[in-house]
């Protein structure tokens, strides 16, 4: 007896088709190689958007999540729902800015998961590929979500660390690192300037959930060359999308006193 769902069988055939398509594929593209009423395709399409599973493109086109098919979006449907909101803001920020945009969020252990990225337009620019376990203490994604972390997890991770000197500007001293995440929270973002890779430096800003809770933190990634002269742009502009992200995410700062000031 075939025990087959239909419903089942069309998200994964549609899954798949997603997956072995080397270009965004259109609705009408969709419909006809799987042999599905329009409708019906528009409406899984929606679905697996929704979810995070597929992004949309200009043009009513359609796209496997990249964080799907490297590993981390298959595992968390809460991050992959946070890339399905977040990836459209931070295409716009890479476009203004055309450096690399970061989505990052902390690992139960305190250390840093990279979800999200959109590659820099510059000819020279910073890349990495997505990936979890990654230190907190020196990068600017890890301090800020380290920064809106429970004070005494952060420090029990802090304490545990291994912390090593990943390039001639890595910060070390514990105390020192301390006062860092201090002002990541004081002041609403973190820098980290060539402490985890050499000749790359991060802004990154926190994201808010519906109930004020920091679940991510937006970065943008630039090599050292172009850092000095646009710093303070770009800390505006992490900061401001950030806030576009957790707009869209639920969070309204007026409910929350200074939580999104």
């Amino acid at each position: 007896m075939n025990e087959e769902v239909k419903s089942a069988v069309r998200v994964l055939e549609m899954l798949e088709l997603l997956a072995r398509s080397t270009r965004p594929v259109s609705l009408k593209e969709v419909a006809l190689e799987l042999g599905y009423p329009k409708s019906s395709a528009h409406q899984l399409l929606a679905t697996l958007v929704s979810r995070g599973y597929a992004m949309r493109e200009d043009g009513e086109r359609y796209r496997l999540n990249e964080a799907c098919r490297s590993g981390p979006g298959w595992t968390g449907g809460g991050d992959a729902q946070l890339i399905a909101l977040a990836q459209p803001v931070m295409r716009q920020l890479r476009d203004q800015c055309g450096e690399t945009v970061l989505l990052g969020v902390r690992m139960r252990d305190g250390r840093l998961k990279t979800i999200a990225k959109c590659v820099g337009s510059m000819p020279v620019r910073y890349d990495s590929e997505l990936a979890g376990g990654l230190p907190s203490y020196c990068t600017a994604l890890g301090r800020v979500l380290l920064a809106y972390w429970d004070p005494v997890l952060t420090d029990r991770h802090l304490a545990r660390e291994r912390i090593v000197r990943l390039t001639d500007h890595t910060t070390v001293d514990r105390v020192r690192i301390r006062s860092l995440i201090q002002d990541a929270r004081r002041e609403g973002f973190a820098i980290s300037d060539q402490e985890m890779d050499a000749d790359g430096c991060g802004v990154a800003a926190p994201i808010y959930d519906a109930g004020g809770t920091v679940v991510a933190a937006l970065d943008i990634a630039v090599v050292a060359q172009r850092f000095a002269s646009r710093k303070q742009s770009l800390l505006d502009l992490v900061v401001a999308h950030a806030r576009t992200i957790s707009a869209r995410n639920g969070f309204r700062p007026e409910a929350h006193g200074e939580a999104g000031a």
